[in-house]
């Protein structure tokens, strides 16, 4: 072997073996480098040809060009790591700066409580507290019951300074008593520090970050609130003046933003914006409402909207050593729950809702700039970071829009069909229409298409958003109707398309290409290829694939009260830039703001719908505790069609229908994936006959020691029967006692051998399962099934519900008796099956 420590620190000279240095002239070492920056690593023959092709390299052996190179990569491979330690050790540096700042501020609100403490303990031993003391009262009341402000360029100026100081005090002083996040924990891979409010009028959440962008650029950005900010509507600038004192400016806003839900509207401010730069360099953006004021300009209320309130917030911003900035971010908003129906005001009271889906979002926006500005790469379909972005937000603004249906963008009202759990809404403005194939009529294009939206609202109890919407992301067959999904795209220009092959994964016939996601892994944008669909082209069927671009978020088990997002829109095959979006899909939002995290252990297999009854929570340990309460969470679904107005009649049935057909399948899979207890009174109810899954469990098992005098199962240590049962290598399927058997339960192998799931296990038929030969032999045993209990056959061939052959060693039938010791269901194991 060559020595090449001492050449990894001179690019001009190598040791060789012998212990002789080679110097290279510089013209030779610039040959070299052009060669490494082609190909860092030549094969023999390349290293021989770059001798042959430069005359100047004719002096050096083979051997040598050898060690040159890895000495080269060596060199490089030791500044990229130098490069990563020296960001990571500025980043710690960072970090630990404000983790200091953090812990001085809580031993400053530590002093403060104990101060309080003493006075009120004091003031308690003379009697003398409920008489005396109201400044807890006159906290909270002070800021909404102040006298009008004076609204003229003098008293916005006043009111400018006033916030500023609260946003300070808010941001690093202790005039709200901030709880970390839960869920949350600081270090250097993490998003931030982030924390929400406790006890203070209003929701508040704060989060303190590094970023590798400069102040400006920061302020810039997140000024830019539309970029970023997925449920703001509209921002308007009505009026920028100076402040005439180191070039702050004062600016008074107009924003709207989207109701979440169709069941509550959506929310309006007022606002002034207050940008100043410190005598420390830090630069400062703060806003506050501007609803009580005076002497100035003012803004009426708008229909559909509340006008809502913002406290003191925003941003501070400080340049970091080394590049880059510390950002500390407010926000505090009194949102008006009064005016959503008592079950949503969880959505409106929940601060960290608000942390989740505005102050965390703003971090991540800035942490994905800062990585393209870093990595300008190319990612899926030749497409950079910034167009991904640019279609991620007109995913989510064109479902907010149908979410909310505003009359200004174009929307009305259908009449109802006498049911109103669905809203019918039609657009034929023609912004909305643009880029959308037209249909042609005698030859000549019409000009009277439109958008129809059927969209509705739904309570989940007992189901975690994140699993449920994983579940519908990578089961779409259990809801969607592939005959629609073609009907949408037919409105969407055909073109060609090259496919990328690499990581495409398929879910249930459906292929998936990945395209992006975010720094945390919080978003990933997909195509969805639905292979040979068949849809609609000039007036003729014609076979074709179907491509839908999808944006899915909050599928983390393991966040603490996130909400989820699916949404998907047909989309042009060429996938071009302007391609129109229809955007549909689901919105899962908790209502229950301080839920624990989601088991860890929760599977999208569907075993979770199995880890039921008392016996199997305690098997699963602390893990699931934070699922023994009645947990509730809003479902938002809409969907957009683009129609020929003559076709409206048919298409509002279409829809009506195929969104309740949604629903139903929801609250099916929800009913599959709940963890309910069933021993609680407000948990789900299963139809009356049908036992919970623990005690099908212990049935199938006693009845099969009973009947063929063994164990079926070896459980081992505190595992449950259920789990046990459900882990089995050898397929368990539980079919009813009926004059035409359906399946009712299967273990994870019965899943597998059968193709299917859970929710769609009870569409099956026992005679579908086998073949001519099978049914025969079945029809002749299963009376000695009923008679004597079991029935032992032997091997053969049985049919998954996709048509596939599967072979099986042998197979094992029982009467699965209940606790009166009548016949509940017949079980049958199928063992060492495999398909043809």
């Amino acid at each position: 072997m060559m020595a090449v420590s001492s050449g990894c620190k001179d690019g001009s000279k190598v040791v060789m073996d012998n212990g002789k240095y080679v110097r290279y002239t510089p013209e030779q070492v610039e040959a070299l480098e052009r060669v490494y920056h082609e190909c860092p690593k030549p094969t023999s023959l390349r290293r021989q040809q770059l001798i042959r092709d430069c005359p100047i390299l004719s002096n050096i052996e083979p051997k040598q060009i050898k060690v040159w190179f890895q000495n080269r990569r060596c060199r490089e491979k030791q500044r990229k790591e130098a490069s990563r330690l020296q960001a990571v050790n500025r980043k710690l540096t960072a970090m630990n700066k404000l983790l200091m700042e953090e812990n001085e501020r809580l031993q400053k609100q530590v002093s403060q409580l104990v101060y309080q403490n003493t006075f009120f303990r004091q003031h308690t031993q003379n009697g003398t507290v409920a008489t005396t003391d109201t400044s807890c009262e006159s906290v909270v009341t002070s800021g909404q019951q102040h006298p009008p402000r004076d609204a003229s360029p003098a008293g916005l100026l006043s009111i400018a300074e006033e916030t500023l100081a609260e946003f300070l005090s808010k941001a690093t002083g202790t005039a709200v008593e901030w709880v970390q996040m839960p869920g949350m924990k600081p270090g250097p891979d993490s998003i931030g520090i982030v924390a929400i409010s406790h006890g203070c009028p209003g929701v508040a959440a704060r989060a303190c970050a590094l970023v590798s962008l400069e102040p400006a650029r920061v302020a810039e950005i997140l000024k830019d609130r539309l970029s970023w900010y997925r449920d703001c509507r509209t921002l308007d600038v009505l009026n920028v003046m100076s402040t005439g004192n180191g070039g702050g400016t004062i600016e008074l806003l107009y924003m709207q933003l989207y109701a979440p839900t169709t069941l509550a509207p959506g929310r309006d401010f007022w606002l002034l914006r207050y940008t100043s730069l410190l005598e420390d360099g830090s630069l400062v953006v703060c806003e506050r409402s501007l609803n009580n004021t005076q002497n100035g300009p003012t803004m009426p209320p708008v229909q559909h909207f509340v006008r809502a309130d913002v406290l003191p917030s925003g941003y501070l911003i400080r340049p970091c050593e080394g590049g880059g900035s510390i950002i500390h971010i407010v926000d505090h908003m009194v949102l008006e729950p009064w005016s959503v129906p008592e079950v949503l005001r969880p959505l409106y009271e929940s601060s960290m809702l608000l942390a989740q889906r505005t102050t965390m979002a703003a971090l991540r926006h800035l942490r994905q700039i800062s990585q393209e500005v870093s990595q300008p790469s190319v990612t899926g379909w030749g497409r950079r970071p910034t167009a991904l972005r640019a279609l991620s937000q007109r995913l989510s603004k064109g479902f907010n829009e149908a979410v909310n249906g505003f009359t200004d963008d174009g929307w009305s009202m259908l009449e109802s069909d006498g049911i109103d759990d669905i809203t019918l809404l039609v657009n034929s403005s023609p912004s909305k229409m643009m880029g959308v194939n037209l249909g042609y009529n005698n030859g000549f294009p019409s000009m009277t298409s439109s958008v129809l939206c059927a969209k509705a609202s739904m309570l989940l109890q007992n189901v975690p958003p994140a699993i449920l919407l994983r579940f519908l992301r990578e089961h779409r067959s259990e809801w969607a109707d592939t005959s629609i999904d073609a009907y949408s795209a037919a409105a969407i220009k055909a073109g060609p398309c090259t496919l990328p092959g690499a990581r495409a994964g398929g879910f249930g016939g459906q292929v998936i290409l990945p395209l992006a996601q975010t720094i945390e892994h919080e978003e990933f944008m997909e195509v969805i290829k639905l292979e040979n669909m068949g849809y609609y082209r000039d007036d003729m069927t014609m076979p074709g694939d179907i491509f839908l671009l999808q944006l899915c978020s909050g599928v983390d088990e393991h966040a603490v009260g996130t909400s989820a997002e699916l949404i998907f829109a047909p989309i042009d095959a060429s996938f071009s830039d302007d391609a129109p979006i229809l955007s549909s899909g689901f919105r899962i939002i908790p209502l229950d703001s301080c839920t624990d995290a989601a088991s860890p252990n929760r599977t999208l297999d569907l075993a979770s719908a199995l880890e039921v009854g008392s016996a199997g929570n305690k098997a699963g340990g602390g893990a699931n505790s934070g699922h023994s309460g009645n947990t509730k969470s809003v479902m938002t679904i809409a969907f957009q069609f683009a129609f020929e107005v003559h076709l409206q009649d048919s298409i509002a049935t279409m829809a009506r229908q195929y969104v309740r057909s949604i629903v139903a399948s929801v609250q099916r899979v929800s009913l599959a994936l709940s963890p309910s207890h069933f021993g609680s009174q407000n948990a789900f109810q299963l139809p009356h006959g049908i036992p919970e899954a623990q005690t099908l469990a212990r049935w199938i098992c006693n009845s099969y020691r009973f009947y063929l005098g063994v164990e079926l199962l070896k459980c081992e240590g505190s595992e449950s029967i259920l789990k046990s049962l459900w882990h089995h290598s050898d397929a368990v399927l539980c079919c009813s006692l009926k004059a035409l058997p359906v399946f009712t339960f299967a273990n994870q192998a019965g899943l597998d051998m059968l193709e299917t799931t859970l929710v769609a296990l009870q569409d099956i038929t026992l005679e579908k399962i086998f073949d001519d030969n099978g049914k025969k032999s079945l029809c002749s045993e299963f009376p000695q099934i009923m008679q004597q209990g079991f029935m032992c056959m032997q091997g053969g061939i049985c049919l998954s519900s996709m048509g596939r052959a599967i072979t099986y060693e042998r197979a094992v039938a029982w009467k699965v008796l209940n606790e009166e010791e009548s016949a509940h269901c017949i079980c049958f194991m199928f063992i060492n099956w495999s398909f043809v």
